[in-house]
């Protein structure tokens, strides 16, 4: 599936890295100085989850938003490094709440080094941002940090209200979306343009993109946990039914399914019964669950190639675009 044709100018992935690779360079090497502690375990452990790969794709979006404003430079280096140690303290986080054992083909921290170290190292992540953040000396970063980190926590208790609830609706699953996703790049594409010194206008422009961004993003990563090759993935098909959590395929399947299949869909996830995940494809095949959710992911791609409207068409705003489209063709 692609993404509507625009006459505006997209970038591939590879084009993308290429157009940040310096600027990512410098926020790695950032990374890697600001993770050091005497403390060995937090060092092993924050080494563990940080060298695990992935596209860095969140303070990737901070210098892209910086730079389609007009530049970017070293303070977007450290907000960019602020974003990655919040997202990746959410992440040591929840593969302690999920139980999980494999993220991005590798074993969890949680699984090498057990549940409270892991906690605890997710908390030095989440307080060494905050060092960061105040060495800026900047009162709006600080707020709009501040209340993304909040509002991503109220994501996580939200989240954990909706596991093995099988009464889970589209709007109760948005609703977790938005704050366990979708805020991080929102405050990443904002910071990216106030860094700059872009003006309110401009900053609600990114900050608008980066929310749909987050969506879309999502929701295909749902979308994948259901359709996705288990080697490309890097995790464990049908974790989310195991966990009991009820994603948009899913929440599809079971508004359109007739009532003896819908209860048992029911069951299924009050169980978390991952062995039923036959029964589920089978499901969710039956009521086109996946079109619907990559419909879904593809309207809220668009949009936020549209919040992106206005601002000059400049290579980075063509990286940006391109992100939008990479989002829901992506295989893992």
């Amino acid at each position: 599936m692609s993404i509507a044709e625009h006459i505006r100018p997209a970038l591939g992935l590879p084009a993308i890295q290429t157009f940040a690779a310096a600027d990512m360079a410098a926020v790695d090497a950032l990374i890697r100085r600001r993770l050091s502690s005497d403390v060995v375990l937090i060092n092993q452990i924050a080494d563990h989850i940080v060298s695990a790969g992935g596209k860095r794709l969140r303070p990737m979006l901070v210098m892209l938003a910086g730079h389609a404003v007009g530049g970017a430079g070293p303070e977007h280096h450290q907000l960019a490094a602020i974003i990655e140690f919040i997202h990746t303290s959410t992440l040591l986080h929840d593969d302690v709440v999920d139980e999980s054992d494999l993220r991005r083909g590798r074993s969890t921290a949680n699984a090498l080094w057990g549940n409270a170290p892991s906690v605890l190292v997710g908390d030095f992540l989440y307080s060494r941002s905050f060092q960061l953040m105040v060495e800026l000396e900047r009162m709006a970063v600080m707020q709009i940090l501040a209340d993304t980190t909040n509002r991503i926590a109220e994501g996580e208790v939200l989240q954990l209200l909706h596991v093995h609830n099988p009464d889970t609706d589209e709007a109760a699953y948005l609703r977790v979306i938005e704050r366990k996703t979708a805020v991080l790049f929102a405050a990443g594409t904002r910071l990216g343009a106030l860094a700059t010194g872009a003006d309110e206008a401009v900053q609600q422009k990114l900050y608008d993109y980066g929310m749909h961004l987050g969506y879309a993003f999502q929701i295909a990563d749902d979308v994948l946990d259901y359709s996705a090759n288990a080697d490309e993935l890097g995790k464990n098909l049908g974790d989310d039914l195991a966990e009991g959590k009820a994603t948009l395929p899913l929440i599809h399947a079971m508004a359109h399914s007739d009532e003896a299949v819908r209860n048992r869909l029911r069951e299924i996830v009050q169980n978390g019964d991952a062995s039923a995940m036959p029964e589920v494809l089978a499901a969710i095949h039956a009521t086109g669950g996946l079109e619907y959710s990559r419909k879904r992911a593809l309207e809220y791609a668009n949009a936020a190639e549209q919040a992106l409207d206005g601002l000059p068409e400049t290579e980075a705003v063509a990286a940006l675009r391109g992100l939008a489209r990479y989002a829901i063709e992506r295989s893992h």
